[in-house]
Formats: C-alpha cells, sequence, structure tokens
C-alpha cells in the first residue's frame, strides 16, 4: 500500500503531464494541425505514465550471492521512443512534391520526452522544454513569413485556368511565358461547354506568402479573358 504522499507525487507528475501536452496542442490546434490538443495531452499523459510505470511498477530483482541489480527502470521507457516513431510517421503526408507534418511528427516526439521528463519527477525540465518548444513553433514560424519569404518551403505550385476568345490566344500565350521563370506545362484547347472560347491551362511554381492572390494580382493587368481560375495542384 502507498501512503498519501506518494500518491500526491504521482497525481502532480500525471497533472502536469497533461498541462504541459495541453501547451504544445494548443499551438498546433491553432494552426488548424491533424495532430492537435488530444493527440498532444495523451502522448504526453501515455509517456508519463509509462515512465511512472518503469520505475515503481517492476521492483529491481537482487542477486544476494552478488549484489546487484539485474532489472533496469529504464526498459520500458525506453520503449515508448520507438512507440511514438509509429504515431509521427502517420502523421506525415505527401501530396504531389509537397511533404506535410513533420513539424508535427517532431512535436509529438518532443511531447513524449516531456511526459518522460513527468514520469521521471523532473517538472522543471518539463516545464522549460515545452516552453521553449512552444517558442520555437510560434517564432520560427511567424521568422520563416516574414523574413524566408524566398525559401523553397514557400513554394507552391499552381494550376491556372484562363478562358478567353481565339482572337486573344496569343496575347494571354505571351503574358504567362514571359511573366513567369517556372513553367511545368502550358497547353490551349477548345473549350467543351463554349466553343467560341478557347481554354489555356497552365502549370507554374510561385514562391511568396499569398501566391494565388500575387498570381490574380498580375492577370488583372492583362485584357481579353473572359474567366480565370486559380488553384494548388497537387497532383
Amino acid at each position: 500500500m502507498h501512503d498519501l504522499a506518494f500518491e500526491l507525487l504521482i497525481l502532480t507528475r500525471i497533472a502536469a503531464s497533461i498541462i504541459f501536452g495541453f501547451g504544445i496542442g494548443l499551438e498546433r490546434e491553432l494552426t488548424n494541425k491533424h495532430a492537435g490538443l488530444r493527440t498532444h495531452i495523451l502522448v504526453c499523459l501515455g509517456s508519463s505514465v509509462f515512465t511512472i510505470l518503469s520505475i515503481y511498477a517492476f521492483p529491481m530483482a537482487i542477486d544476494q550471492t552478488h549484489p546487484q541489480a539485474y532489472g533496469d527502470p529504464a526498459r520500458v521507457a525506453a520503449q515508448i521512443l520507438t512507440g511514438i516513431g509509429f504515431i509521427g510517421g502517420g502523421t506525415v503526408l505527401r501530396h504531389g512534391s509537397s511533404v506535410y507534418g513533420l513539424t508535427t511528427a517532431a512535436t509529438l516526439w518532443v511531447a513524449a520526452s516531456i511526459g518522460m521528463a513527468c514520469g521521471a519527477g523532473m517538472i522543471d525540465v518539463a516545464f522549460i522544454a515545452t516552453f521553449f518548444s512552444v517558442v520555437v513553433l510560434v517564432l520560427v514560424r511567424v521568422f520563416e513569413q516574414k523574413v524566408l519569404v524566398k525559401s523553397t518551403k514557400n513554394i507552391r505550385r499552381l494550376k491556372i485556368t484562363i478562358l478567353c476568345t481565339p482572337e486573344n490566344i496569343n496575347n494571354v500565350h505571351t503574358y504567362i511565358v514571359e511573366n513567369f521563370d517556372h513553367i511545368h506545362e502550358i497547353s490551349k484547347k477548345q473549350n467543351d461547354e463554349n466553343t467560341n472560347l478557347t481554354k489555356i491551362i497552365a502549370i507554374i511554381d510561385v514562391n511568396g506568402k499569398k501566391p494565388i492572390q500575387a498570381v490574380h494580382k498580375k492577370f488583372h493587368k492583362l485584357s481579353g479573358m473572359e474567366s480565370i481560375s486559380i488553384q494548388e495542384d497537387n497532383e
């Protein structure tokens, strides 16, 4: 039987893991990531509980002839690192040439380490790790958006679909070629719904904060278009 002080100690460690997991999960939730509050809280909580079990639930065996501990209280906790890899891998997605979810996978890994620190009673380490994790997630994202605008991570592949009259085809085609450097494909064909119009489709790479809005702004200067549609191309 454990005394009340021990039960309060365990409760404090578990509560701390929930609070710190909430802190990291909240940032992920506010940025609309798939792994948000519940996932990070549960990862942090589970890591904490496994660490507590590895310390207190499996007493070390002692050889009376040769006093030596055969058991290792870190063995169960060490398997957390393996288990969290499967969860983190499930958050990484690929759409065309873009890969998403690497940062969320890393935050799950960090959440597991924070939970382990809570389970081991190192609440101060867990607090510091949580604080700096949130600082990195928030401030570095702002830094990337404001300073590293031209980073390759900000490249977006866009599909531009333009409907125009046959007499304006060459003007539109020339405008696209002259104003965009990274063109993967450009084609033109007769519109199925209205045979009096021609459809021009261009696949381009654009680097910037708001690529779709920026491309729309460029085409405002071009006359002869009946309609234009711009969307991200993830194929």
